[in-house]
């Protein structure tokens, strides 16, 4: 499929198995498929690849074990659903790699583990550490306890997300999508699954679609949201059926059937990533229209002279949206003034804002370094 790829082994991966690589319906394990893939990774980990799973399904088994058919509407039900079947998910994974001496590692996350720096390097140590000891690591998110995120689906709820983050604060080379899709298809043109994705432009996304089954929660619209997050972090990132025959192996010689988008040559830094991809800011600085091109072309820092108003409360060191006159956002970033403040500084010159507050040493609204452009 792609001959660019390298011929050696990359040194870690992330590969996410969506509900209907698991199952073969509602609650039916596809136990042939799940040691199939076992073998594939503990192949690639007995020569030297270190592997962590994103793995969905706890929702899809909790529904077979209690009898439902259709998934439920609300956030109580699918969240017994997923404390059900957690465990089941997780006895899963340690009966597929067991034959291959490996022990399964699980590790449960909301969005609020990612959001708050500290957790977040936290949750990287501990990856760390269970890698070290030769453990694979199955991460899912914690359905059970996040009520905001099983009801956002398309914003952390799917796993396709979470395994973009994961990949891209784990510093993965590849992420692997494994579904029942086997790439991204051009519907509208010929019809052929696209092989190369160089960059994600609007008629890109225009190829994607949702999905309709019962279990599961993403589709190709956030398989490619997925992949613009990992690959901004400079990881590639594979679509492809689960179902093919030694498909990680094969996607990784280039001879696989996928799709294959291209890591950006300038991966975000670190802290940008986290700033950019892992928080939801509930509040928004609003910038007038000679700040656009400042913050935009010229990479420099929101200063008051530039801002117009803000909406929502914040505190001082809260990351904030950052949109333009037409609401448009362009950027994300920590603010240095508290939403409260906003109103008495907005659109004034530094002195008239060392004259507010006299004992501040800087007066950047949004300092560059923790500002990153969307």
């Amino acid at each position: 499929m792609l001959s660019t790829l390298k011929k050696t082994l990359p040194r870690r991966i992330v590969v996410k198995l969506g509900t209907g690589v698991l199952t073969s319906g509602i609650g039916e394990l596809n136990t042939a498929r799940i040691a199939s893939v076992c073998g594939q990774m503990a192949a690639l980990r007995a020569r030297g690849t270190e592997v962590i799973v994103v793995s969905s399904g706890a929702v899809g088994l909790g529904m077979g074990r209690l009898g439902l058919k259709k998934r439920p509407a609300e956030v109580s039900k699918k969240q017994a659903c997923a404390a059900v079947g957690q465990s089941l998910l997780m006895q899963t994974w340690q009966a597929g790699f067991a034959p291959h001496g490996l022990t399964v590692a699980q590790v449960l996350l909301t969005h609020e583990d990612l959001r708050s720096r500290d957790r977040y390097l936290s949750v990287a140590k501990t990856l760390e550490e269970l890698i070290a000891y030769g453990t694979i690591p199955v991460i899912n998110e914690n359905d059970t306890v996040s009520a905001a995120e099983i009801q956002a689906l398309l914003k952390f709820g799917d796993n396709d997300t979470l395994a973009a983050m994961v990949a891209s604060f784990a510093r993965a080379q590849y992420l692997f999508i494994l579904s029942t899709t086997t790439g991204l298809i051009d519907l509208k043109g010929t019809r052929q699954i696209v092989p190369v994705v160089e960059k994600i432009t609007p008629e890109i996304e225009a190829m994607a679609g949702g999905t309709t089954s019962e279990t599961a929660t993403g589709g190709m619209i956030s398989k490619i949201s997925a992949a613009r997050l990992a690959t901004r972090a400079g990881c590639g990132v594979f679509i492809a059926s689960g179902a093919e025959p030694d498909i990680l192996t094969r996607l990784l010689a280039g001879t696989g059937t996928g799709t294959f988008f291209v890591p950006s040559g300038l991966p975000l830094e670190a802290r940008k990533r986290w700033l950019a991809y892992f928080q939801r800011p509930a509040a928004t600085i609003f910038v007038n229209p000679c700040a656009v091109p400042v913050l935009r072309e010229q990479g420099r820092s929101l200063l008051a002279v530039g801002v117009t108003h803000a909406t929502g409360e914040f505190a001082a060191g809260d990351v904030v949206n950052i949109a333009g006159p037409d609401g448009q956002l362009i950027a994300r970033g920590q603010a240095a003034f508290a939403g409260a403040d906003i109103a008495a500084i907005a659109g004034k010159k530094g002195d008239a804002v060392a004259a507010l507050f006299p004992h501040r040493k800087r007066l950047e609204v949004v300092h560059r370094d923790n500002l990153v452009l969307l």
